[in-house]
């Protein structure tokens, strides 16, 4: 399932009123209006919550430069992928993760998507 924000400050409210484990991944925009992407994930990735703030974040841009990349990985993102989205490589990149460790499959999660 997919819970979908219109910007940056909504999805990290979500994930602070949530219950640990509740959201297994987030799907970041980088350019949203109130709050944009990276400062989302710095304040996701600050919470108090050791399970909350280590969240996998996976950006989701049409910024797709190496700094565009870098700026994503410096805010504490896990991931980068370009849009328009290539859904193999999105296979590939979250098969990637869950063999890292990064991505577990507990059960039943839900996914934030913001953007």
């Amino acid at each position: 399932m997919c819970i979908r924000d219109r910007n940056g400050l909504e999805a990290v409210e979500k994930i602070e009123q949530s219950e640990d484990g509740q959201f297994g991944m987030i799907l970041m925009d980088i350019h949203m209006p109130v709050m944009d992407g990276l400062e989302a994930t710095r304040k996701i990735r600050g919470l108090p919550s050791g399970r909350k703030a280590n969240i996998p974040i996976i950006a989701m841009t049409a910024d797709a430069f190496a700094e565009d990349i870098e700026a994503a990985k410096a805010a504490g993102m896990n991931s980068h992928l370009a849009k328009p989205l290539d859904i193999p490589a999105m296979m590939r990149e979250l098969k990637r993760l869950k063999e890292e460790g990064v991505l577990r499959s507990e059960g039943r999660r839900i996914t934030l998507c913001t953007g």
